[in-house]
């Protein structure tokens, strides 16, 4: 199988990153390929994980934080973005994103799912990524990632990242067909 660097972060509470019992316990239990840092309230735990799926990478990951006594709150980014988000992940300008927007380059493209009613509405990242790997290039492993990072957080607040059902529901997110 091939192995691949996975790039994420995990959102976390409950414990003081200043112990350095806890820091250590963190390395201790695999995480040396993560960064602690605390920003705007919450414990952010930065990946850049080997593994031989983005999947495997998340969960793996989750388990070995909650050994620690961590609660996992979410894994980022985050599937709601911005117009500003959704350039800079699909490496498109934010004029090229305001046409698909407004349906002046192409048709279809998703509706927003949040803050319609403001200046600032959010999309679906999977819905978007999804559109733009079938009319504008965006590469499948950005879909795919998209999807397992929605799932994941839909999954964190219901399962346990050590039970299987965990893993499990990633990998099958994971192996969806993309195609339509």
């Amino acid at each position: 199988m091939i192995v691949k660097l996975y790039e994420f972060a995990i959102i976390a509470s409950g414990q003081d990153i200043e112990d350095e019992a806890f820091t250590d316990a963190v390395f201790e239990v695999g995480c040396d390929d993560a960064t602690l840092s605390f920003q705007k309230g919450v414990i952010v735990v930065e990946f850049a994980r080997e593994s031989t799926s983005f999947a495997q990478a998340i969960w793996s990951a989750c388990a070995q934080l909650q050994k620690t006594g961590l609660k996992i709150e979410r894994i980022e980014p985050d599937y709601l973005v911005s117009l500003s988000e959704i350039a800079d992940r699909s490496n498109l300008s934010r004029q090229a994103i305001s046409l698909y927007i407004r349906g002046e380059r192409q048709q279809g493209f998703p509706n927003p799912t949040a803050k319609v009613t403001s200046k600032h509405p959010l999309w679906d990242w999977p819905q978007v990524a999804d559109w733009l790997f079938r009319h504008s290039g965006l590469d499948k492993d950005s879909v795919v990632q998209a999807r397992v990072v929605k799932e994941a957080n839909l999954l964190i607040g219901t399962l346990d990242a050590a039970d299987n059902g965990f893993i499990a529901r990633l990998e099958q997110c994971e192996a969806a067909e993309i195609l339509h």
